[in-house]
């Protein structure tokens, strides 16, 4: 049986110009600088920098002008324009941003892009130094292929045969690629090639010059690897007959080596850039200021060329169809120009009430840089002092950087849950971090704290905190557990 409801429903659907603003907003500055180069080579009719009328007019006045929805199948006909509305002075104005919201010292946050030379490729330019023949040169160019970012390979020689043979019809046996695993192994950074973890550090200190210690240390990874990495101290002083001071100058040695070679290779595989911070805060005669890093509040303006083609379409007496086809193209430029105008500014005046609102919420953190008066804060308390979305709170915390006096730090970081303290007081849950880092830190490395000790000692600080709630800050912390930090 078939029957027929009324069903009331209330949906909102966001516009094009809506989503490509969020877009915007959530894009830091160094991405916001590659978007804003390719609308403007989209975009004819807009354009960068002042024009002289606009200096004669200091405030930015949003004219109101017809949406152009590109998803629009609508055509609007030429004649129906009203082209008075694109001849206007006040169509073109100066985007202004050189307000004492903005920083202009845009010199300082030049970052240099890092090597753009991947870790393979640099491995693969070492192999030019070793004269090697035709077939030995494949099979080391594939060895270098199976290494991963961390450095190791970590596939059996025989697989590697059989996977050279399948692929790249290269017929070799197990003793030739052994043969030319020993090259890589002489490629930089030492370590580089390893099966494991165990050959990693021993490739490392064969590399170093021979002595005592590094003998030592040598002759535990090699002989009592399980032993060491469970940091059975005891065991090792009893097996070697050294003192205490001679095994904790071997193991010294052991804990500089490099467990990963590849990850310290900064151009692993892309460029990447250093940050950018899109916000500073200085503390003025005692008082906090903020600035928009000044990257993000460029100039614009629309075109005059494309308003003087409306204007010599207007005086035109005889309108051709080519001349309304494009009218039609200009104006819908002209369009996209005053909306994506409007949109930065939409964008630079998120982004900086946003920051100053974390900012005075945070004002005790940022006057004196310690971590422990960092209030617990979530989006809905930034959202409801700024007036916006929580989503749009999110977007700039998630990826905007801001330089302060105690470093650069990433915006998500401020925000935290809060939990009770024993005089039932919130507090953030960054602060019981801070703390628990501090009593770690200080602890006694040949008795260190496990967990339960360490939710004891913040007990007694006034935290109340469960041991699996500190297991989970410790890990967040990336602090290992209490065995792992023991020292001789």
């Amino acid at each position: 049986m078939l029957k027929q409801f009324l069903n009331l429903k209330l949906s909102q659907k966001l516009s094009p110009q809506q989503i490509q603003l969020m877009k915007l907003i959530q894009l830091p500055t160094q991405a916001f600088e590659q978007r804003l180069l390719e609308e403007m080579n989209e975009n004819p009719a807009l354009e960068a920098g002042k024009e002289e009328d606009d200096y004669e007019n200091d405030d930015f006045e949003n004219d109101e002008f017809e949406d152009y929805d590109e998803g629009d199948s609508e055509r609007i006909e030429a004649d129906d324009i009203n082209i008075d509305e694109y001849l206007s002075d006040d169509d073109s104005p100066d985007y202004k941003t050189q307000a004492n919201n903005y920083s202009d010292d845009d010199e300082e946050r030049e970052s240099p892009l890092a090597s753009p030379i991947s870790f393979h490729q640099d491995l693969i330019n070492q192999l030019n130094t070793f004269i090697l023949d035709d077939q030995e040169r494949e099979i080391a160019e594939f060895l270098v292929g199976s290494i991963d970012d961390m450095g190791y390979i970590r596939r059996s020689i025989p697989d590697i045969v059989d996977d050279m043979a399948f692929t790249q019809a290269i017929y070799t046996d197990e003793e030739m690629v052994e043969r030319m695993l020993h090259v890589i192994h002489e490629l930089e950074p030492s370590g580089v090639g390893a099966r494991d973890l165990q050959e990693c550090l021993l490739l490392q200190l064969k590399h170093k010059t021979p002595s005592e210690y590094i003998d030592l240390a040598t002759d535990i990874i090699e002989n009592q690897f399980d032993a060491f990495t469970k940091k059975h101290y005891d065991k090792l002083l009893q097996k070697y007959g050294v003192s205490n001071e001679q095994l904790k100058k071997a193991v010294h040695e052991i804990e500089r080596l490099n467990p990963k070679p590849g990850g310290a290779f900064t151009g692993n595989n892309k460029v990447t850039e250093n940050v950018v911070p899109d916000f500073a805060i200085r503390i003025v005669e005692g008082e906090l200021e903020l600035t928009l890093n000044g990257r993000n509040a460029p100039s614009l303006h629309v075109s005059k060329d494309y308003q003087e083609m409306m204007q010599t379409y207007k005086e035109s007496t005889d309108k051709s169809g080519a001349q309304k086809d494009a009218v039609q193209f200009i104006k819908q430029k002209l369009d996209s120009a005053k909306w994506f105008i409007d949109a930065i500014r939409q964008r630079q005046e998120t982004l900086f009430v946003t920051m100053n609102a974390i900012m005075h919420y945070q004002e005790e953190y940022f006057l004196e840089g310690d971590e422990t008066k960092l209030k617990p804060m979530i989006l809905k308390d930034i959202a409801d002092m700024v007036g916006l979305d929580i989503s749009t709170i999110s977007r700039v915390a998630n990826s905007k950087y801001v330089e302060t006096p105690y470093g650069t730090k990433l915006i998500k970081e401020f925000f935290s849950e809060a939990m009770k303290n024993d005089q039932g007081e919130d507090v953030s849950t960054l602060e019981i971090k801070k703390i628990l880092q501090n009593i770690i830190e200080e602890e006694d490395k040949k008795k260190p704290h496990p967990d339960d000790q360490l939710a004891e000692l913040l007990k007694e600080k006034g935290y109340p905190i469960a041991r699996r709630t500190i297991a989970k800050y410790r890990e967040q912390l990336d602090i290992p557990v209490a065995r792992m930090r023991k020292k001789i």
